[in-house]
């Protein structure tokens, strides 16, 4: 069974930094894509970085490049999502989802493309 579990959020101040991890079993995660996507309450979820199977460059929305950093250790089936200079507008719970294997996402991050999720880890940023 295919599952994907994040960890790692929890109250941050803006300009600081936290680092989500996605830890993956019951499948190879280098076979899947795998996203990072986030949720505000009443507002619409959204990809926020996502990584081809097989690939080493990740795709970012542009609100967050050169902010968040995604990366895949294979060996760990882990995926992570370093987030520093943290904006309040970041503020969301952040999931992890994985897409059926072998997947072609084309450059983007949408959700259509995935297929299992994880249940969330909340950030917040604020002073």
């Amino acid at each position: 069974q295919v599952t994907v579990v994040e960890s790692g959020g929890g109250l941050v101040q803006p300009g600081g930094s936290v680092r989500l991890s996605c830890a993956g079993s019951g499948f190879s995660m280098d076979l899947y894509a795998i996203g990072w996507f986030r949720q505000a309450p009443g507002q619409e979820r959204e990809g926020v970085s996502c990584i081809e199977f097989g690939a080493s460059n990740p795709n970012y929305i542009a609100s967050v490049k050169g902010r968040f950093t995604m990366s895949r250790d294979n060996a760990k089936n882990t995926a992570y999502l370093q987030m520093s200079s943290l904006k309040p507008e970041d503020t969301a719970v952040y999931y992890c989802a994985a897409s059926l294997p072998l997947t072609t996402i084309h450059d983007r991050c949408d959700i259509k493309d995935y297929v299992y999720w994880g249940q969330g880890t909340q950030v917040t940023v604020s002073s």
